[in-house]
């Protein structure tokens, strides 16, 4: 019996999410091509239970607000999942090439590494606004980690002759290193600074 690999190259088989917290969330099923469509779309918590590759591929297509700007989905993504497809493998064909790695292991381990423990909401008490430190939720956990990844992907391509792949690659190692070039390891960890001081 052959073993199913995601894109037809790279094996899953021994790539283990070391997070206790995070082993609910981070799906590694084998799938060649990681596309459901929309399968658990609308459901609560479901979207868990799709592949973590299908998940960043997702994300690229719509990549989410910052700043409370909406024109990171606004009219700018059209959902061509082929081609968010097409970004995800050569970004994988890159980062296997300069870490000598399985890019699905190397991907996992850079959620691991800076996905947000902490993070500050605002509460109002009196009349005035108070920021209060809280837990961060294992799956919103993945889900910020990834859309921090297409965000700075975009970021560093967009009006510049870097490719997106490469874009991309670069910073899902950095991530894997836990560098702090990489945009949501200091976000990760700018995030849990202000939980810090609003203890």
């Amino acid at each position: 019996m052959t073993n199913l690999m995601i894109f037809n190259k790279w094996d899953i088989d021994k790539v283990k999410v070391e997070d206790p917290g995070l082993i609910r969330y981070i799906t590694l099923d084998p799938i060649v091509v990681p596309k459901t469509g929309a399968r658990y779309a609308g459901n609560k918590f479901h979207k868990s239970k799709i592949s973590v590759v299908e998940r960043l591929i997702n994300k690229l297509m719509v990549t989410g607000h910052k700043s409370k700007k909406h024109i990171f989905s606004s009219g700018h993504y059209t959902g061509k999942a082929h081609k968010a497809y097409d970004i995800v493998e050569k970004a994988f064909e890159i980062i296997e090439q300069k870490t000598k790695r399985n890019p699905v292991e190397v991907l996992v381990k850079a959620i691991e590494n800076s996905a947000p423990r902490e993070e500050v909401v605002s509460i109002e008490y009196g009349g005035a606004r108070y920021p209060k430190a809280v837990e961060c939720a294992p799956q919103r956990r993945v889900d910020v980690v990834l859309r921090l990844f297409a965000q700075a992907a975009r970021q560093k391509s967009f009006n510049s002759k870097k490719a997106v792949e490469s874009a991309l690659a670069d910073e899902i190692i950095n991530a894997y290193g836990s560098q702090s070039s990489s945009s949501a390891i200091s976000k990760k960890l700018e995030l849990e600074r202000q939980a810090d001081a609003s203890r």
